[in-house]
């Protein structure tokens, strides 16, 4: 209930400036609310998102209406929802994902220019141009002409928005205040501005919606990028939706909620609203404002109606230009930076800015084409980009070709291979993925010609077999290697390899600078886009409790990269508990940030098997004695002795060591729920707790099960469902199943 409540005093004003935006009848803007909360709630497959008008549509609503008139758009509205059902029923929600993130983020912005731009001229007074560009001309002198009441009226829109969100009340959701504050000083001045017109009832003007009068093929692409666009955004809606779901909460069913969409556009076209699409910033209210089903979806649509039924008297003292100036702001933030910095690393910045330039210049469908036939491009050039390299070493040449062998590299590869002197012995290497026979052939002309020159031509023996059994035509594609050129856990892939004589004699600081050039030469270039994202801030998933032994390393076990754990070590992975009289913070310090400022959802425990710490304890301390300082600290470690000696062995315990080491990550689990603070956001679902061990023999990690109080390994254990809400404080040890 105060979940729906908060988004729909966000959705009243957007609803309403996004209709303006458009062109369209005032209330087709709520009548598309009340039925994407109601229709698209009910229908849809995803439990937390909140459809209704979208800004992104607005530039091709505008062009439909110029075009068709508003009956006909309503049809086109219709026939999209009937292809969203269509396809959501073919269950091919997936593919849409298949679209570059570049070319759609690349659209909303370029739909947020040319929104900006043409409420921008309201704003200041005057009347939008027809295109973008006229806008943009046009805008100096819309700027340096004079103004009237109404232009105040907007800027102090545009101020309380950008202010609002910075004050201590910003819960209150700031479109709503600077409506609100543009409409009292509008009603409180006196001041004779334009203000909404809103009729009597919602369908007071209804009538049934009429075939649009032009060519099939411009209406089936209109039908096609309305059902696409409001398709797209609501499944990408639902995709960073799914990331924020508290726990417990269903994984979105994209079929679903395609079809929903589709369900909500063709009874929203029916009764003379706008598209409806699953719209971020009203999904992300209602995520944050706590809501756990869609009923508070539902309970939106019906406040919308609730209040459009009962108070249209109110909202009519809204000033138009307070509308354009909220949408101008929303335009301005379908800008989104945080996705040109995404995109740079992969070197995808070019299509972002290709596509909003398209939209801006030749409108939203050319430029999505455009963007998307760039990706084709690049994805085409990527596809064929082949490394070669060459080095003479001890008196042979050795020469590198990775990627896909295709006749569009062939000059290349010729023209290395050419270079090489004749009679030279050569090691090819050949880590392919594919190779044609153009690229075939080049090769094994080149190879005969060598050899009959006096040279030695060595394939890479993963390929021999292969190269040898596609001169008789009878082979398949090239096996990729496992392994490959760049060894990313350098210098693991050296143990047991013979030094190179510079470190045969170098003292252990010596060993590890040759370490950190070989990093700075070889590995640094490849990580450098992921750590320079990082440097700005860190945003991990779990917080990894583990011990200090040299053999665990957590990144390795939990196949993650760099930012994506939080890792707390310590002799024997412990966590003091609560009042202990050996007193230490350092655990719980690390356990305070991790779920306080960055907000992990996860705490794991992990133990390993063949501990010294846990040697030590079992010995009773005697080993160590002489050393104060640990001696002290395993103390800590008292309740997972107590709880080995009164506990009985299970019967895959090996020793008597590893069954302790795995009562101690179950103890250091029920250590953490001595604190209230972490006890009560666990029993709440707020906070998840994963026992973990490693075997180091084997290299096979083991999940806690809680309900068998014992370790599994993970390809037996059984993922937890997704519709099943995790375990309040009823499993044992206070833990749930690893999450999937």
């Amino acid at each position: 209930m105060p979940a729906s409540f908060v988004v729909f005093l966000v959705a009243m004003p957007l609803s309403l400036g996004v209709a303006v935006a458009s062109g369209a009848p005032v209330e087709a803007g709520l009548i598309a609310a009340i039925v994407g909360g109601v229709v698209a709630g009910l229908l849809g497959g995803s439990p937390l998102q909140v459809s209704g008008p979208t800004a992104s549509l607005t530039v091709i609503m505008f062009s439909l209406i110029e075009t068709y008139g508003w009956r006909a758009t309503c049809a086109i509205t219709m026939c999209a929802g009937i292809l969203q059902i269509v396809l959501g029923a073919s269950r091919v929600a997936r593919t849409a994902l298949a679209v570059s993130p570049a070319v759609v983020h690349g659209m909303l912005a370029g739909v947020g220019v040319v929104l900006a731009l043409s409420q921008l001229h309201i704003v200041l007074g005057g009347s939008p141009q027809d295109s973008a560009l006229d806008n943009l001309v046009d805008l100096p002198r819309q700027v340096l002409a004079q103004h009237s009441l109404a232009t105040g009226l907007g800027v102090l829109t545009i101020v309380v928005l950008l202010v609002w969100e910075r004050t201590p009340w910003r819960r209150v959701p700031a479109p709503l205040v600077a409506v609100a504050a543009a409409t009292a000083v509008a009603w409180f001045g006196g001041f004779d501005v334009p203000r909404v017109d809103l009729p009597s009832s919602l369908l007071v003007h209804w009538g049934p919606p009429s075939l649009p009068d032009g060519a099939l093929p411009d209406v089936v692409g209109a039908v096609v990028a309305v059902a696409l666009v409001a398709g797209v955004e609501s499944l990408l809606c639902s995709v960073a939706i799914d990331r924020m779901r508290p726990v417990g909460v269903a994984r979105s069913d994209l079929d679903r909620e395609l079809a929903g969409q589709g369900a909500g556009n063709f009874v929203s076209g029916l009764l003379g609203g706008l598209p409806v699409a699953g719209v971020i910033v009203r999904s992300t209210t209602n995520v944050r404002a706590g809501a756990l089903t869609r009923g508070s979806t539902v309970l939106h649509g019906i406040w919308v109606l609730v209040l459009a039924m009962s108070c249209g008297a109110v909202l009519e003292q809204i000033p138009l230009a307070a509308l354009a100036a909220l949408v101008v702001t929303l335009g301005l933030r379908l800008i989104d930076r945080s996705h040109l910095r995404g995109l740079r690393p992969h070197r995808e910045s070019l299509i972002y800015w290709v596509t909003l330039g398209g939209v801006v210049v030749l409108g939203v469908g050319e430029g999505v084409l455009l963007g998307m036939g760039l990706v084709a491009c690049l994805a085409l050039r990527r596809l064929t980009r082949v490394s070669v390299r060459t080095e003479q070493r001890d008196g042979r040449w050795h020469v590198v070709v990775e990627g896909s062998l295709t006749f569009l590299v062939v000059p290349r590869l010729a023209a290395v291979l050419a270079g090489i002197p004749a009679g030279a012995p050569v090691d090819l290497d050949l880590d392919v993925d594919f190779m044609d026979n153009a690229a075939f052939d080049a090769i094994h002309t080149w190879r005969v010609s060598h050899e009959r020159l006096g040279g030695r031509v060595d394939i890479d023996e993963i390929h021999e077999s292969w190269y040898e059994s596609a001169m008789t035509g009878e082979s398949s594609p090239p096996p990729r290697k496992t392994a490959g050129s760049s060894r990313w856990w350098a210098p693991w892939a050296n143990r047991g390899r013979r030094r190179p004589e510079a470190l045969e004699q170098a003292s252990p600081r010596e060993i590890l600078l040759a370490g950190v050039r070989e990093y700075h030469g070889s590995t640094a270039r490849l990580v450098r886009p992921i750590m320079a994202e990082l440097s700005m801030a860190q945003t991990p998933d779990h917080l990894f409790i583990t011990c200090v032994d040299s053999r665990v390393v957590p990144n390795l076990i939990t196949a993650s990269g760099p930012g994506d754990l939080f890792i707390t070590r310590n002799v024997g992975n412990l966590v003091p508990r609560n009042g202990a009289r050996v007193s230490d913070d350092s655990v719980m310090a690390s356990v305070e940030y991790a779920t306080s400022v960055l907000n992990i959802k996860t705490i794991t425990v992990c133990g390993h098997s063949m501990c010294g710490a846990m040697a030590g304890v079992l010995g009773g301390g005697t080993e160590i004695e002489h050393l104060p300082q640990l001696s002290n600290w395993l103390k800590h470690a008292n309740h997972s002795l107590d709880r080995f000696l009164h506990e009985p062995d299970p019967e895959d315990a090996r020793t008597p060591l590893d069954r302790l080491c795995q009562v101690n990550v179950m103890q250091q689990l029920d250590n953490l729920l001595t604190y209230p603070w972490l006890k009560h956001r666990v029993e709440t679902g707020e906070l998840e707790l994963v026992g973990m061990y490693l075997d180091l023999e084997t290299a096979q990690v083991h999940i806690l099960d809680p309900e068998q109080g014992r370790f599994l390994t993970v390809p037996d254990s059984v993922e937890p469902s997704e519709e099943r809400a995790p375990r309040k404080g009823g499993a044992p040890h206070g833990t749930t199943a690893f999450p999937a």
